[in-house]
């Protein structure tokens, strides 16, 4: 019969919690009746209204704290002291009641007592309905794994809940970095030393390792990452454990390990004054607003309440994605931001020029480019029309319509580059030196430049994931090939605060931390999933690395500065740039000859022409 209702859609299991209820409340009411006249109790006159208004007075108490939303099986504290919150209101409003009526028969203690044995029976309906579940779910599923929890706090306990109730893994213990707490028990399961996760893993056969770490330090959730890496163990981590409390999640959510958790650093706090002083209360305007790094910039704009933001985007499912989410974010936050989706190509000139005499942004961030490699190099006029006649187009636009800052998003490929990628985004850095150079126009121009970013589009960390997923092998273009790295939301958090800091003409490069070897973050996602590289040393491995060869373009290595020579800034994670530039008359005839190039998709005149205005290009066409 259980299972049966189990099978009933929600609102029918619903009805069926809130009968249950009513009955518990008549329950309850007869039980205080019967205690407190000392005998078995048979209702006469006025004591029926008691019987009636018990039935249905705690049900709005109930609905309005969202305890017919709560799923049994991942109830937990947090609905029993939403239970208890709404009895402990139900048993003052009763108590009023009958202290104001004061019906012959029915004794006003009535009030305390016939709630308190009321929640009692609604506790144990929850409990018993939660274990029900739980038990009939272990034995609909599978266990998929032996598993051990990192962490015996907070998060750790959550998560063992809900690996108890779904069934999917035997839990065989915690791991704990506190020594006065290994070799306790939590909830029966034993807490072990973290220094004998290597022994435990092959004395007990574990096959996954969840980090349960709440709000660990960055440095230490890392060094515990690489003491991991190389366990046959699949290691993942939780989502917000607070997610796991209130039952909204289930183990199903349980993640791979954050790519930050790839990086190896420390983030450092952002400057809030700085990433809101070109923002609060402004008009700002992005471009490329729907890409990877343009939508994470509008996501941290937005938080800083500007008075309207322009998303400009020529993708149009991805205008409309963002737009999407801002709009909701907008809603959930009462934010009064006006958020405007334009549809338009930056290189649509009056069309261009007519958004922003529109708006009148005072803040600009041209994010909007064509930056895969190979792509790019295999189409070179498209970009360099898009990435230098795209940001030439803007920036004479922003002048002309009195944007106070304007900063381009570039790349650390326009140092001494050797593809067309590069390069573009190199001439279009001169198009805002040079504007800068020629003299007060009102509009502070800026560049900052960073490298890869994780998770992007494009990215190599989704595409290690999916051949993963595929079984492999994972691709790399070479053995030494190196790259930075840094997440989305470090790169937009530091762009805002850099922009911040121009005075005109600046090129802020963002530090990057060390190089990572692509190679080796390979190895490592192979390995923190629980499977074996699969080489000469070891042919019977699971997962093969295939170099590739490098494409058109690449370069094994990647830079952020021409010299050696950058500037401290206010900031520790951005630095300054002094590089050569032309002037405006020098470079304006050069800046033609390419665009025409470009238009004419002649091959010859675009590898002269980015050679003519590019320090260290090396033309691979």
């Amino acid at each position: 019969m259980f299972k049966s209702l189990v099978m009933l859609p929600r609102p029918a299991k619903q009805l069926v919690v809130l009968c249950v209820d009513v009955a518990l409340a008549v329950l309850a009411t007869w039980l205080a009746f019967s205690f407190r006249l000392d005998a078995p109790h048979t209702p006469i006159g006025a004591q029926w209204y008691v019987y009636g208004i018990t039935a249905v007075l705690p049900l709005p108490f109930f609905i309005r704290l969202g305890l017919y939303r709560a799923i049994f099986r991942y109830s937990g504290s947090d609905a029993m002291l939403a239970t208890a919150k709404a009895i402990g209101l139900y048993a003052v409003t009763l108590t009023v009641i009958l202290v104001v009526w004061r019906w012959a028969g029915v004794p006003r203690s009535l009030g305390l007592l016939q709630p308190l044995l009321f929640v009692l029976l609604v506790a144990a309906s929850r409990f018993i309905a939660r274990v029900t579940l739980a038990n009939l779910t272990q034995q609909a599923l599978p266990s998929e794994g032996r598993l051990l929890i990192y962490g015996a706090g907070t998060a750790g306990v959550q998560a063992a809940s809900a690996i108890a109730i779904s069934g999917q893994y035997q839990l065989l213990g915690f791991l704990t970095d506190d020594p006065t707490m290994a070799g306790r028990s939590i909830n029966g399961v034993k807490v072990e030393s973290s220094e004998r996760v290597a022994e435990l893993v092959q004395l007990l056969g574990v096959t996954d390792i969840v980090l349960a770490l709440t709000k660990p330090n960055r440095t230490r959730r890392n060094e515990i990452v690489q003491s991991l890496r190389k366990l046959p163990v699949h290691v993942r981590t939780l989502p917000n454990w607070s997610d796991l409390a209130s039952g909204r999640v289930t183990v199903q959510d349980f993640r791979e390990l954050d790519i930050e958790d790839l990086l190896g650093r420390d983030p450092i706090a952002p400057d809030r004054h700085l990433i809101s002083s070109d923002i609060q209360q402004r008009t700002v305007l992005v471009t490329g607003a729907g890409g990877s790094i343009g939508s994470e910039l509008c996501r941290q704009i937005i938080a800083q309440a500007p008075s309207k933001l322009v998303l400009l985007d020529h993708s149009e499912f991805a205008l409309y994605s963002i737009q999407q989410e801002l709009a909701e974010w907008t809603r959930a936050q009462a934010s009064q931001t006006d958020v405007v989706a334009v549809l338009a190509s930056v290189l649509n000139e009056s069309r261009v020029a007519a958004v922003l005499e529109t708006h009148h942004p005072q803040t600009v961030y041209h994010a909007a480019a064509y930056k895969h490699v190979p792509l790019v190099q295999s189409n070179p006029g498209e970009g360099v029309l898009n990435n230098v006649d795209g940001t030439r187009i803007l920036a004479h636009a922003a002048v002309r319509s009195g944007v106070q800052r304007f900063v381009l998003i570039s790349t650390d490929k326009a140092v001494r580059p050797t593809n067309v990628m590069g390069a573009s985004k190199r001439v279009a850095e001169l198009v805002l030196q040079a504007l800068a150079a020629d003299g007060p126009s009102g509009t502070c121009f800026t560049m900052v430049r960073f490298g890869n970013v994780l998770g992007s589009s494009g990215s190599v960390v989704p595409l290690f994931r999916k051949q993963l997923a595929e079984g492999g092998p994972l691709t790399v273009t070479h053995p030494d090939v190196t790259r930075y790295f840094m997440t989305i939301p470090e790169a937009a958090q530091l762009v805002l605060q850099a922009g911040a800091m121009a005075s005109g003409g600046d090129v802020f490069l963002l530090d990057m931390g060390e190089p990572v070897r692509i190679m080796d973050l390979a190895r490592h996602m192979i390995e923190l999933s629980g499977l074996t590289v699969r080489d000469e040393a070891k042919p019977d491995g699971d997962i093969a690395i295939e170099i590739t060869g490098m494409r058109p373009g690449e370069k094994l290595y990647e830079e952020l500065l021409l010299g050696n020579d950058p500037q401290p800034t206010s900031h520790p994670r951005i630095m300054k740039a002094h590089e050569a530039y032309f002037g405006l008359n020098e470079l304006q005839p050069l800046l033609d000859d390419l665009l025409l190039a470009a238009r004419q998709n002649d091959g010859a005149g675009m590898q002269a022409g980015l050679s003519r205005l590019v320090q260290g290009y090396q033309a691979q066409f």
